[in-house]
């Protein structure tokens, strides 16, 4: 019988303004950042892209982009 696992979804971006989008899913042993935007908009959200990245680039199997706006792709 298959043991059923959930997958798990980080919010690393855009959870108090609407730029920054980075969320980080993992799921059968696989780690996918689903957008990379940078933050835009007042200089206290903007430094914000100064911050160190919250996970690993080298830990991640893909990335996964929605459309080309900076906020998305940054």
């Amino acid at each position: 019988m298959e043991k059923h696992q959930s997958a798990r979804l980080r919010f690393l971006g855009a959870t108090d303004t609407v730029t920054g989008s980075r969320y980080l899913v993992v799921s059968h042993g696989r780690r996918i950042l689903v957008e990379c935007g940078l933050f835009q908009g007042y200089k206290r959200i903007r430094d914000r892209n100064r911050v160190a990245f919250p996970v690993s680039p080298a830990s991640l199997d893909a990335v996964l982009l929605s459309h080309a706006h900076l906020d998305h792709t940054g």
